[in-house]
């Protein structure tokens, strides 16, 4: 209980505004869920949800703005683009080279999905119920190299925090990583 009765009012509108925004979340997220179901793009985006941290919102956000992954030939062209990439200063005369912090050039948004998505990687590779239900839709090799994935990202994490790395670094190095094994999966899912 408030102090006073005009406390009690607005606490009982502020405890009402979070009960209906919590009571909304659900059903956005089944419209959502629905919008991307006739969407050309879905199967990658299924694909892209094999990834440990990246669920539906955050393949969404890649497929969207990453368009057609498969036009990369390589997976360090895709990481350029994201931006993930370290800066370099070099000297002048050529004869020491410096790596800076990312170039954070590139879309924004898809950088910021997978840097979202990497700290997943912080935990032991393991397979969760919400994880396993999304493998189930995917197939065989998109599931082998979402494992793959998930072992090397983890003990690269471990490694790198184990050396005294920052963990915003280690968490970016991670998405980088994260990058390429998206282009792994989307170069085996069929195009739509």
């Amino acid at each position: 209980m408030c102090p006073t009765p005009p406390q009690q009012i607005i606490f009982q509108e502020y405890l009402r505004a979070v009960t209906e925004q919590h009571e909304r979340l659900p059903r956005l997220e089944r419209e959502r869920h629905d919008a991307v179901k006739g969407w050309r793009r879905y199967p990658l985006v299924q694909a892209l949800q094999a990834l440990r941290g990246v669920e539906l919102t955050g393949a969404v956000i890649l497929a969207t703005e990453l368009g057609d992954i498969t036009r990369f030939d390589r997976p360090r062209q895709l990481m350029a683009y994201l931006g993930l990439t370290p800066s370099e200063y070099s000297s002048s005369s050529g004869d020491r080279r410096r790596q800076g912090g990312i170039t954070k050039a590139g879309n924004s948004h898809a950088r910021r999905a997978l840097v979202e998505g990497a700290w997943a990687y912080r935990y032991p590779a393991k397979v969760s119920r919400h994880l396993q239900l999304r493998l189930e839709t995917v197939p065989a090799e998109v599931q082998a190299i979402a494992w793959k994935a998930q072992v090397r990202l983890c003990r690269r994490y471990q490694q790198r925090a184990a050396r005294g790395k920052h963990v915003n670094q280690v968490v970016v190095a991670i998405a980088r990583e994260m990058a390429a094994f998206a282009w792994a999966i989307a170069r085996c899912t069929p195009a739509a």
